[in-house]
């Protein structure tokens, strides 16, 4: 070690000094203790159980506790805790689950003195009253913590924590009669070891199993606990309900917690995986640790501090095979190190940057420009003057607020649960759409729904054939009449010789009905009408010039209220006074309707009116083919769609893939419509639309995407007064006992093979815990304690005590 340190520390009487150094162990560590004098440690593990002596340059072999010939399970220790009121006794925690005890001051070389073997799976945890030299404290994986009396051969009180596995136990330093245990549950116990049938607290401490605890050598109420969510949570237990006062975010899981000694507010944390280094943490600053610790190569597994009126020397353990002393002075300090700028957007879009306190004074005066309507926000943090590191990293903050509404959602929520996805005509479903997002005031949107109507849902051109139509009151017209008008208002040149040369070697076809029993087709009456292929209707009537000077009407601007089209005589300039023109011969009628009849006469019989009086004149033409194909506009759909999925409406891009189906699936690979119907999931799922969402994997086009809700579900149920899984016949527990073999009421008798009996329930499961009564409805539980009933009776209660109904003390929570 380059840098390195020598400290003396006073205490009563005795000095402690030493280094920064580091001892080579033959095999990996699992867990240390420090004798009460501080003058030696025990190092314990799989392979090793050793005792060394501290000297003031180095670590010193004193005893090695693994003796005989053959190698016992019983010297595998997961954990290890020296008396500190009594300096030869000791104790481990075996792999085995034996709870072994070792007497330094027996004179043979064999020092182990007692065995508990009443655990049945791994012994996690072993603890010394501080006080009570005979009382010992274990926690296993079994479950259960026990209570052992030294001068007796086996335990005194069973403590069940209806748990998988007791990871931690520590008695309180202040509380004589009060030890807490922890479990992977995530929960936390407090026990009366006067009262070994229930606890007297419980509360759920992190989101995942707790590795750790550690009571506070001053603060009588203060405990700390360590766990796989990464996070160290100070918790004060002097309040009726466990109050969580600091909490500090790691890197990783934490495996053990101390306390430093001599500073309240410090504690060190190591990791079980991940990280090797060691943190001492300032809880007032939690997320840059005040100290680090980075001698060890691999996981650290056990740390002490040295003695607990020092706060300089740390002692530590790893799988490295290596015994670490850590002089506080040599640490390094991350705070040092820490950057005092930063940038960061939030949730919302409001940004903040922090910036060193000189650059704001400086610019302190400047004001905003002009066209900045958000002006900032300063914040500086009072400086605390106990803090070690107060003047290192300190910073100002400022942060720009977006304006007022800009960072809502709610139009993605109304989106989602007003869009119309499937169940009606495309059509519909594109103005249904547009419509909605008009509402919204998302215009872009809107109009980009009615150019896939437009695209997809126009009529298709109407062929050549249709267009030929017969004369005669059971004559039908499959072309939409666009434009109708009287031909009393006509003049009589209509039919003259002039009008009828103009037709000779025209092959255009001229429609002209004249049946007076004809319906008129408007816009409103038939969807067709709309972008129709006939470019434009010309007007028939006693005018001048050649045909290509006809007047085209405008389509566009018809008024649904004037489906008829009614010329007066001021329109057109008169050549010779209007007269009553009588009805043509019958004889011309029939003609036109003859097969061998030319086609100068078909057109001056089709021109003589049947009735002047009520007789409509429509004509329609088709020209040419004016709609392109839906497929001529695929890559323009295409691009269409990743723009708004770059934009990050991906809201938009999923509907109009679900709305359009096969007709643009074909053109966006499979890997991208994955990907955009995973993205809008997650977000329906955030805003808890979870029929939308259901809905939107259903309707998906991608089969990686559809088959989401194929994927069954199991649920395991436990019975909430035995804590024995429920069996697949109902709710209610009906588990075996002595005289029945049968799993159940109706199961043959098994033959008796002298087994231990199990007590037989027969209790609903589904019992609410405020009325008493069974649910034979929607039943809510909490996953901490399983104690539960009807919604209604839940929620009401919860809203007056967070307090479980049932009485078993669990602080219960409806989210």
């Amino acid at each position: 070690m380059e840098k390195m340190s020598r400290v003396t520390t006073a205490l009563s009487g005795s000095a402690l000094t030493g280094r920064t150094m580091h001892c080579h162990l033959d095999a990996p560590a699992n867990a240390i203790s420090v004798c009460r004098d501080a003058a030696q440690v025990v190092v314990a593990g799989r392979s090793i159980f050793k005792i060394y002596a501290i000297e003031e340059e180095q670590f010193v072999e004193k005893l090695n506790l693994r003796v005989g010939r053959k190698p016992s399970l019983n010297l595998s220790c997961a954990d290890v805790v020296w008396h500190q009121m009594d300096e030869n006794l000791l104790a481990t925690a075996a792999t085995n689950g034996v709870v072994v005890t070792w007497n330094l001051g027996r004179p043979s070389r064999n020092k182990q003195d007692q065995l508990f073997t009443e655990h049945k799976r791994t012994v996690n945890k072993v603890c010394f009253h501080p006080t009570e030299a005979h009382v010992l404290l274990s926690g296993s994986q079994d479950g259960f913590m026990k209570c052992f009396d030294l001068r007796r051969k086996d335990s005194v009180s069973t403590f069940s924590g209806q748990s998988e596995s007791v990871r931690d136990v520590q008695f309180s330093i202040r509380d004589y009669f009060t030890f807490a245990s922890t479990f992977e549950n995530g929960n936390v116990q407090l026990w009366d070891i006067r009262r070994p049938d229930r606890c007297e607290r419980m509360f759920t401490a992190h989101n995942g199993p707790v590795f750790c605890c550690d009571w506070h050598p001053e603060d009588r109420g203060w405990l700390a606990t360590g766990g796989r969510d990464k996070m160290v949570k100070v918790w004060d237990m002097t309040t009726h309900r466990a109050k969580e006062i600091h909490c500090v975010q790691t890197i990783a899981s934490v495996a053990r917690v101390k306390w430093r000694p001599e500073c309240r507010h410090h504690l060190a944390t190591c990791s079980m995986m991940v990280d090797h280094n060691i943190y001492v943490w300032d809880v007032r600053r939690p997320f840059v640790p005040a100290a680090m610790f980075e001698e060890h190569r691999d996981v650290t597994t056990g740390i002490a501090w040295r003695h607990p009126h020092d706060p300089s020397f740390l002692l530590s353990g790893s799988k490295d095979s290596t015994l670490c002393q850590h002089l506080f002075r040599d640490a390094s300090q991350p705070v040092e190190r820490a950057n005092p700028e930063g940038l960061c957007y939030g949730l919302f879009g409001d940004l903040a940057f922090a910036v060193k306190e000189s650059l704001v004074a400086a610019e302190s005066g400047r004001k905003p420009y002009a066209g900045d309507r958000r002006h900032p926000i300063f914040f500086k943090r009072k400086l605390d003057p106990a803090e070690p590191f107060s003047g290192l990293a300190s910073s100002a903050l400022s942060v720009f607020e977006t304006e007022s509404g800009g960072g809502s959602m709610s139009w993605f929520v109304d989106t989602a649960e007003r869009y119309a996805l499937a169940g009606r005509p495309l059509a519909e479903l594109c103005d249904h759409n547009a419509k909605v997002a008009r509402e919204l005031g998302r215009n872009q949107v809107a109009q980009t729904w009615t150019m896939l109507r437009i695209i997809y849902c126009s009529p298709g051109l109407v062929s050549s054939a249709n267009l030929n139509h017969s004369v005669g009151k059971g004559s039908s017209c499959s072309l939409p009449l666009m434009n109708s008008f009287n031909l009393k208002d006509m003049g009589p040149g209509l039919g003259s010789e002039t009008r009828l040369d103009r037709s000779k070697g025209d092959t255009r076809s001229d429609t002209v009905l004249l049946d007076s029993s004809a319906t008129l087709i408007t816009n409103e009456d038939n969807e067709e009408t709309e972008g129709s292929d006939v470019p434009a209707d010309y007007l028939l009537g006693d005018v001048e010039g050649e045909e290509d000077e006809l007047y085209p009407l405008d389509t566009e601007h018809v008024h649904p209220e004037e489906p008829e089209y009614v010329l007066p005589q001021e329109a057109f300039p008169l050549r010779h006074e209007i007269v009553d023109t009588p009805s043509g011969p019958e004889h011309l009628q029939d003609k036109a309707d003859s097969p061998h009849v030319s086609g100068n006469e078909a057109d001056t019989a089709s021109l003589a009116p049947v009735d002047s009086s009520s007789s409509l004149l429509s004509v329609s033409h088709a020209l040419y083919d004016s709609r392109l194909p839906p497929d001529f506009f695929s890559v323009l759909v295409r691009d269409m769609l990743h723009f708004y999925a770059e934009q990050g409406d991906v809201q938009m891009a999923v509907s109009v893939l679900i709305v359009l189906g096969e007709r643009v699936r074909k053109d966006i690979d499979e890997q991208t419509q994955e990907h955009w119907y995973t993205s809008y999931i997650d977000l329906l799922q955030r805003f808890c639309l979870w029929n939308v969402s259901n809905e939107v994997v259903k309707l998906s086009t991608s089969r990686a995407v559809s088959c989401l809700n194929q994927a069954s579900t199991t649920l395991h149920v436990n019975c909430s007064h035995c804590k024995r899984p429920m069996s697949s016949r109902g709710w209610v527990c009906d588990r075996c006992d002595g005289k029945n073999g049968g799993i159940g009421r109706g199961q043959p008798r098994a033959p008796q093979l002298n087994r231990p009996s199990i007590p037989r329930c027969r209790r609903c499961a589904s019992m609410c815990a405020v009325c008493h009564h069974v649910v034979k409805g929607l039943f809510v539980w909490c996953q901490g304690c399983s104690h539960g009933g009807h919604l209604q009776h839940i929620m009401k209660w919860l809203e007056g005590s967070s307090h479980c109904p049932a009485g078993c003390g669990h602080l219960c929570e409806y989210s």
